[in-house]
């Protein structure tokens, strides 16, 4: 059985857990304090949105995060599924699929007109995933990115 809900403070510990081995995932430095901290003021400040994924003895198994945005042209609120994570030992269990279908249905509590993401063409694993859930590759815009 796979339960999903909306993350609070109370589920910090584990989630900053997770949160460590997904950075680790994309090679960041370790650091779970920091983790904990970041994962604390996205929640106390309300900027973003995480749904945690559960097994039957209650252990949390992963997790997604998304972050408001807005569609001028659609004059609408669109959301950034910025990050999903599950735990090595529970992948290929559908807490992924479980996860993205509470974010679908917390875009459509919202109002929001879709949720777009991101994902190296190297993650064979969720290229295959994201459009057995209904994502659409976009082969006509680029993606151009500036870091300061």
């Amino acid at each position: 059985m796979i339960r999903v809900e909306q993350a609070t403070i109370n589920h910090l510990e584990s989630l900053a857990i997770l949160f460590d081995q997904y950075r680790v995932f994309y090679e960041k430095q370790s650091d779970v304090t920091a983790a904990k901290e970041f994962l604390r003021q996205r929640i106390e400040a309300n900027e973003s949105v995480i749904f945690v994924s559960f097994d039957e003895a209650n252990v949390m198994t992963g997790f997604t995060q998304l972050y408001p945005l807005f569609s001028s042209t659609r004059m609408k609120r669109l959301w950034l599924l910025n990050d999903l994570f599950v735990d090595v030992t529970f992948r290929g269990k559908g807490f992924s699929m479980a996860l993205i279908e509470r974010a679908k249905e917390h875009c459509r509590q919202t109002g929001g007109c879709g949720l777009i993401l991101e994902t190296a063409k190297s993650n064979t694993i969720g290229n295959r995933l994201y459009p057995k859930v209904g994502f659409q590759l976009d082969q006509d815009h680029h993606f151009y990115s500036w870091d300061n």
